[in-house]
């Protein structure tokens, strides 16, 4: 049993050992904010599955054979959500699809009860030490396709893994971050196609049942992704567009699912390790969805503020700007802010004399935004020093979350 941890655990890109990990959205666009979405945000430190967010089955697929999905392999307990592989204990026949399915083999998802168009979506999970999945991925229900007559179903996968190596051609899917885009499209003939983008990858020696990963995804626009992966770089994708300029603009649902792959590509669990408890549940610390809205747009959840999501923080974009003469200075800057929070400015020459100074009321999330300082006169040619320090609301001269300072260098040219 796996005990919530209220540390975070640490990894160094592909290296598998400790040292700082990362989690939270990337920088957002220029006049842009992040900000949770409680509809895909949860953190399982509950004693049950929050079911006005999610599904404790598949509304659509029963499972691959011979892996079935059923609800009583889901459960929250410790801090977690806990999907459990297991053995039943003797073949079940299920009609679907006009067919009949053989299973043996215990499986489980959960998804969204709700759909969503675009965001960032992260999650913290350990891997089953299995051969069976553990996936954090998004797909939609089928739309009419640009002809008329055909169709076509969007599949984002953030994360695809397995929890221990073999003798088998998926074997690499043990470790590391395997990020996919399917275009399933019905053309007027009826027949059926998996139209791929290319595989992004990371690599890792590590295993990913040894220990917990940060799996995160960008979905950007109809046309593009960006993928993250513990302390990696980022990876970038562009969708298969083939047949449609827009191949994902359509919102879709998340998925976290525990299934069999298909054999031989990935051979089956073995009863074994199914009957063993220290290796058969996939265990996810926490889920987080982020949507991007205007920085001047009120945030209608404190979910940031429950959860103390940032270490609360203002930021240049750099240490030192340069810049020409002019009446109007324009300064990017970006926060993270788990509450409302006020930016004090000030910009001082250098002998420490200040020009001017403001104060920026600023809304939760993380924002990237330019802020105009409207002057009398041009400054002359100089250094000058903008100090920026981030404090809550109402607090006096003590009470600073954060500080930092931004070297500006006037020319006249």
């Amino acid at each position: 049993m796996l005990i919530k941890k209220l540390f975070g655990i640490f990894l160094i890109c592909g290296l598998g050992y400790t040292l700082s990990a990362q989690s939270g959205p990337p920088k957002p666009p220029l006049g842009k904010r992040w900000v949770l979405n409680p509809d895909f945000s949860d953190e399982f430190n509950g004693t049950t599955l929050d079911k006005t967010k999610w599904l404790d089955h598949h509304p659509r697929w029963i499972g691959r054979p011979p892996g079935l999905f059923l609800p009583s392999q889901v459960s929250v307990a410790d801090g977690y959500l806990q999907l459990k592989g297991g053995k039943m204990k003797k073949d079940t026949i299920v009609n679907a699809y006009g067919r009949a399915n053989t299973f043996n083999i215990k499986g489980a998802a959960v998804v969204s009860k709700k759909s969503v168009y675009l965001g960032y979506y992260e999650c913290r999970a350990k891997a089953a030490a299995t051969t069976m999945s553990t996936t954090f991925w998004f797909s939609g229900n089928g739309s009419k396709g640009p002809k008329g007559c055909d169709r076509y179903d969007q599949e984002w996968d953030i994360q695809e893994c397995i929890g221990r190596r073999g003798d088998f051609k998926g074997s690499y899917f043990a470790s590391g971050m395997h990020s996919n885009a399917h275009y399933w499209y019905n053309d007027c003939n009826g027949e059926r196609h998996d139209y791929r983008a290319e595989q992004v990858r990371f690599e890792d020696e590590e295993v990913a049942s040894k220990d917990f990963h940060v799996y995160g995804g960008w979905w950007k626009d109809e046309t593009s992704a960006s993928y993250y992966y513990d302390n990696c770089e980022p990876k970038h994708q562009r969708f298969f567009d083939s047949i449609s300029n827009k191949p994902m603009d359509k919102p879709m649902y998340m998925r976290l699912v525990h299934e069999t792959y298909p054999f031989p590509w990935i051979s089956l669990p073995t009863d074994e390790e199914l009957q063993d408890d220290s290796k058969n549940t996939v265990y996810y610390d926490w889920v987080r969805g982020y949507k991007l809205i205007d920085i001047k747009k009120k945030n209608r959840s404190n979910l940031e503020a429950e959860i103390k999501i940032y270490k609360e923080k203002v930021l240049f974009d750099t240490a030192e700007l340069k810049l020409k003469s002019s009446n109007q200075l324009k300064i990017p800057l970006s926060y993270k802010a788990n509450q409302d929070r006020v930016i004090l400015l000030k910009l001082m020459n250098q002998d420490n004399t200040i020009i001017t100074q403001t104060k920026l009321k600023v809304y939760s999330g993380y924002a990237y935004l330019e802020y105009s300082f409207n002057l009398e006169e041009k400054l002359n040619e100089g250094k000058y020093k903008l100090v920026a320090k981030l404090v809550p609301e109402g607090a006096d001269k003590t009470q600073v979350l954060d500080i930092n300072t931004l070297i500006i260098n006037i020319s006249e040219e």
